[in-house]
């Protein structure tokens, strides 16, 4: 089978999930099943995948969802919660006194707040968290949903304590032959690593600087009174000034000390820094924006959770850092338990339920149930129950709501995910085809040649896509680009770079994730709408990306240990460099 028809093949079930949801507007409830038993067929008849290791990733797949649903679950939990304490009320109207404006609201809220979660956690928690929090301060759940969404991007590479770095590029590019290279050049592979993360720093300080200003005008537009570009463009000082503080402290974190805290950084900084700026009125507009009155929303911007905020009757609110503290509490919970060099996380993972060598194969499936944020957020929530003085009854309510919106995601879920796994351990097979997803990235660079740059954030954002997560991007196709940098002799650590950033980015329309973050508002089965309006944020990204990556490795010259003795070695046996 030639590789146009192994791109062809691979490519099908993604286009007809593209086709049903984006184009036909099925929910994903009816669409994933068809896709999944799609994606089976052809890994079993083409790639001639054994049927164990279908079932087997299957089986791998069915792990992760019980994993995401536990931390779908601890969000809404933690804001059913928080409904029920009156903390919501006092919430809702510490923002307002902030700022009344939905604009500002956004870039504190989504941008800063978001990012700071993102980087102590990952895992689509902060759309789990700021989805429900802006549904409560008055958002659209559909709104609230693309907003969240489009948290997952900037801060992504650097989320989880730096895990996409740390684990994914690690994982997808270390080797015996690479440490070897690296020792004869006097490096190591540690340092190498650096030079990708200062690299996907810079990258991501650029091209998301203007992110805050993209959410914003996603709202006017698609939910505004005047569906208007331009009334979020007037917030632009002060979304850019947003912008910046994270982006600064990000990047330089990035560059000089490493990968593990860029974003929390850049979130913990960028939050005081521009919540004082807001109270004091600092390039806040003079008008106000809001969004039209509720009863004028079209019923696809409605979820469940928004119509019980608005019929339930709110307790009196409670004071304003009592209101907070919870999140507070997990946002330092979630840190402790993510630091290296904090023995917390390690403890957590020692209790495993894990399934080796599942049905004779070399796929292992493993949950550590005490180290999900998820079961951080119900111990939140344990502890919140007797802060804020709460009944029985209260809390009983809360579960009760929380659990009645994970039956539409699971449903959906168990198939999404397993057909990711499928996808990922096609490689395993006895027609000796790469996996899928690598059959894919490899007709790209086939028939791109010397702008791959141009192209290799695309390939980490489709990872993104299948597999709903940087880090898992990261280890499938880091090698891969790795060696397309070595053929076409450039920079081999700014292409990793546009893979890791590429990745990021490709979160923002990955369908299990956009699946999560609707079920945590109660708006399952507009997942189509969704990816319609988050596919802009994404082409934006990864086009800028790879412009940037052109620029900077055939114009500014950039780059590496390995490239740099590789064209050395060609200049003194008489060749010539490339040139694009």
């Amino acid at each position: 089978m030639n590789l146009a028809l192994q791109a062809l093949l691979a490519v099908t079930p993604i286009l007809v999930a593209a086709v049903l949801m984006v184009g036909l507007r099925w929910p994903a409830r009816l669409a994933m099943p068809i896709v999944y038993v799609l994606a089976v067929v052809i890994a079993l008849l083409f790639w001639q995948v054994p049927f164990a290791q279908v079932a087997a990733s299957t089986i791998q797949g069915l792990f992760v969802t019980f994993d995401i649903l536990f931390i779908i679950f601890g969000a809404i939990l933690l804001l059913n919660t928080l409904k029920y304490s009156g903390a919501v009320t006092a919430i809702r109207n510490g923002f307002t006194n902030i700022s009344q404006d939905r604009r500002v609201q956004i870039v504190i809220i989504a941008w800063l707040f978001g990012s700071f979660i993102e980087g102590a956690s990952g895992f689509g928690t902060p759309a789990a968290i700021a989805g429900p929090l802006l549904v409560a301060l008055g958002f659209p759940a559909m709104a609230a949903v693309v907003v969240g969404m489009m948290i997952q991007s900037t801060p992504v590479t650097f989320g989880a304590v730096g895990t996409p770095i740390i684990v994914g590029v690690t994982g997808g590019l270390q080797s015996e032959t690479l440490d070897s290279t690296l020792l004869a050049l006097g490096s190591n592979f540690e340092a190498y690593r650096q030079i990708i993360t200062a690299q996907s720093a810079l990258i991501h300080g650029i091209v998301g600087t203007i992110i805050p200003l993209l959410m914003v005008m996603m709202v006017t537009r698609f939910f505004g009174r005047n569906k208007s570009w331009t009334e979020g463009l007037s917030i632009l000082p002060f979304a850019i000034f947003g912008g910046l503080a994270f982006t600064i402290p990000y990047t330089l974190t990035g560059v000089f000390l490493g990968p593990e805290f860029p974003s929390l950084f850049g979130g913990l900084i960028g939050l005081a820094i521009v919540v004082y700026a807001a109270r004091k009125g600092f390039l806040v507009p003079k008008d106000t924006w809001d969004f039209a009155p509720a009863s004028e929303w079209p019923n696809e911007w409605l979820g469940s959770l928004e119509i019980k905020l608005d019929t339930l009757a709110s307790k009196p609110p409670i004071p304003l850092w009592l209101a907070w503290f919870p999140y507070v509490l997990l946002a330092v919970f979630l840190v402790i338990t993510r630091l290296p060099g904090l023995p917390v996380g390690g403890w957590l993972r020692t209790i495993q339920i894990s399934w080796p060598a599942i049905l004779g194969t070399e796929i292992t499936a493993t949950t550590t149930p005490l180290y999900l944020p998820g079961m951080l957020m119900v111990f939140v929530v344990l502890i919140t129950y007797f802060m804020h003085r709460m009944k029985g009854g209260e809390l009983r309510s809360a579960v009760v709501d929380s659990s009645k919106v994970i039956l539409g995601a699971g449903f959906v879920l168990i198939f999404t995910i397993p057909m990711v796994r499928v996808y990922i351990n096609s490689g395993v097979n006895a027609a000796e085809l790469p996996s899928m997803p690598v059959a894919m990235a490899e007709w790209v660079s086939v028939n791109v040649g010397a702008i791959w740059p141009l192209f290799a954030p695309s390939i980490g954002a489709l990872g993104a896509f299948i597999a709903g997560s940087n880090t898992v991007s990261n280890l499938m196709f880091t090698l891969f680009q790795h060696g397309v940098a070595d053929r076409l002799l450039i920079s081999g650590t700014m292409v990793v770079a546009l893979q890791a950033v590429g990745a990021a980015a490709g979160n923002m329309i990955a369908i299990h994730n956009v699946v999560a973050a609707s079920a945590t508002v109660g708006l399952l089965g507009q997942e189509g709408a969704t990816l319609r309006k988050t596919i802009i944020p994404t082409i934006y990204y990864v086009t800028v990306a790879g412009i940037i990556g052109l620029i900077a490795i055939y114009v500014l010259g950039v780059t590496d240990p390995i490239h740099t003795a590789a064209l050395q070695e060609i200049q003194q046996s008489g060749g010539a460099s490339l040139t694009p």
